[in-house]
């Protein structure tokens, strides 16, 4: 049982996937407790954080004028920023419930990794940024997880 939490764990760590693919799969496939497993999915899922912050802007910059990596790498810096101007302008001050809202509403690249790197092009501070990217992370483990234990179709059931 601890091995099939510990790929719970690590499956919450791989970017795309992340906690919203993590919880169906332990709950659903391993058959773990739901609770326990989203308290795993959000620990692993915060463990790259830092490190993102931290380091994929400079990857990014020093990768972009690499002979077969630099087109693709100024392609993530040129669409970070422009994200990140573009949310900037429509949140204004509000960008930190912009970022939760953005890592919170489990869709498909909008999670810790692609919240993470949004804010460090930003220039949102680290704390602000992991305050909201943790938010967020709770926010979509809590819906990933009543999903997955079906309580949005029980409840869709009852107005049918």
């Amino acid at each position: 049982m601890v091995i099939k939490y510990f790929l719970v764990f690590l499956v919450s760590m791989v970017p795309i996937i992340e906690l919203r693919g993590a919880v169906p799969i332990g709950t659903g496939f391993f058959g773990l407790n739901p609770w326990i497993t989203l308290i795993v999915s959000i620990i692993g899922n915060m463990v790259p954080v830092p490190f993102i912050y931290f380091f994929a802007q400079k990857l990014l910059v020093w990768g972009s004028d690499k002979r077969f990596i630099g087109k693709f790498f100024r392609f993530c810096l040129e669409k970070g920023r422009k994200g990140g101007q573009k949310l900037q302008a429509k949140a204004g001050r509000g960008t930190f419930v912009a970022l939760l809202l953005f890592v919170g509403i489990p869709l498909p690249g909008t999670g810790a990794w692609t919240g993470t790197l949004a804010a460090s092009l930003l220039d949102i501070g680290f704390k602000k940024s992991v305050i909201a990217v943790i938010l967020g992370v709770l926010l979509a483990g809590i819906i990933m997880t009543l999903g997955t234990l079906g309580v949005f179709t029980a409840i869709t059931s009852l107005f049918q």
